[in-house]
């Protein structure tokens, strides 16, 4: 049965206040219904745990074709960007990334990456305090990342501000979202310039994209979306995973004694952080067609659809006690990397690197504290840290 008047809410889901803490208005939304239409940004918002994940496994219905952002804006500039495409298009573009991302591929870096991994942590339990983002999780990225998709030296910390205002510029239309668009004019420029001069080291990851591009099999604005989805996706996943869990840890010492005590918990700790703190927390969609989600409430065709990657992980009709961090919970199904077509392809190589510091710094540190206040680093898509001071002993 469609319902002739939706399910409504007047909530802002992009205010600084619901950006610093967006749980509670999710819990509502939740408990609207399984999709609730938001009037101040005329689109449909769907926020339970079963229906998210089937959406994002349901791009006939629900697709990417008409662009992932909540803006014009965006999805024009970006058009050509894989995450914008639906099949078949869309599955000859993700080989480029899947076969080079995948755990086979990826086999032979693993080393490299535990080792770098255990020198930073020697480095920083030293000093003693520092910053969780800016002096750990941002170094992984920028150096093993850069050098896996054979990235030029010269331009590689600017990259870090650039990646944060793609995902702001995704945005719904609001100061925060034309505040991004200077970065994000830079960070297409700088990409269109590595495509033109070729300036990516043969062999690595981005080499394979340009190969692609120089045999035709992909356009020029495809060579620069897919670097766009190197750089944005590797960096954004893993840098909050990292400070997120130092966050997490330093407020539940009891689990980091868990993790201390059995380092092989490392994964299912790793799964666990980017449930509860999901990297990303909403994409969108746009319907091709009604989608009956349930209880009466139909999505109609052609209407803007966020689903909410943030806010399905933290679903109480799916994870018992959802808002407790437990890592012996394992939530291998959680939806923070997505789910079907789309999701992350990168996700192994994240999951590499925060194994891999979890497990240098819990042979090295007993207690992870607060050391200063932490700095939101409020965006229209994603949720992590500015700025996160922390004590190790």
């Amino acid at each position: 049965m469609t319902t002739t008047t939706p399910l409504t809410s007047d909530l802002d889901l992009f205010s600084d206040e619901a950006l610093a803490d967006p749980y509670p208005r999710y819990k509502a939304l939740r408990d609207l219904g399984p999709a609730v239409y938001l009037s101040r940004h005329d689109l449909w918002f769907i926020s339970r745990y079963e229906q998210v994940r089937s959406a994002l496994g349901d791009w006939e219905t629900f697709s990417s074709g008409r662009g992932i952002g909540l803006n014009d804006g965006f999805n024009d500039a970006w058009a050509s960007a894989l995450i914008n495409m639906d099949p078949p298009a869309q599955t000859e573009q993700r080989k480029l990334f899947t076969d080079r991302l995948s755990p086979r591929a990826l086999r032979p870096v693993a080393e490299g990456i535990d080792q770098r991994a255990e020198r930073l942590a020697d480095e920083l339990v030293a000093r003693g305090s520092f910053d969780a983002v800016t002096d750990l999780a941002q170094d992984l990225p920028v150096h093993v990342i850069m050098d896996l998709i054979g990235w030029p030296e010269q331009g590689r910390g600017q990259l870090l501000d650039m990646a944060a205002g793609w995902f702001d510029s995704a945005g719904p239309v609001c100061p925060r979202t034309a505040a991004s668009v200077p970065k994000v004019e830079a960070l297409m420029g700088y990409l269109a310039g590595v495509v033109a001069e070729e300036n990516l080291v043969p062999g690595g990851f981005g080499w394979t994209m340009l190969e692609a591009h120089k045999a035709g099999r992909i356009p020029v604005e495809g060579a620069i979306g897919l670097l766009a989805g190197y750089v944005v996706a590797a960096f954004d996943t893993t840098i909050s995973a990292i400070s997120s869990g130092m966050w997490l840890f330093a407020r539940h010492p009891e689990q980091w004694d868990l993790l201390r005590s059995d380092p092989a918990l490392a994964p299912s700790a790793f799964n666990e952080i980017v449930r509860i703190e999901s990297p990303i927390q909403v994409f969108s969609r746009v319907t091709t067609r009604e989608a009956d989600l349930g209880e009466g409430v139909v999505i109609p065709s052609g209407v803007r659809v966020l689903h909410g990657y943030g806010a399905a992980n933290r679903d109480e009709r799916h994870f018992p006690d959802p808002d407790r961090f437990d890592v012996r919970r394992n939530p291998v199904d959680h939806l923070a990397f997505g789910y079907g077509n789309h999701a992350c392809a990168g996700q192994g190589l994240a999951r590499l690197e925060v194994h891999a510091v979890l497990k240098a710094l819990a042979a090295r540190v007993e207690r992870i504290e607060l050391a200063g206040e932490p700095v939101r680093a409020l965006n229209n898509i994603t949720r992590g840290f500015r700025s996160l001071p922390v004590r190790v002993s």
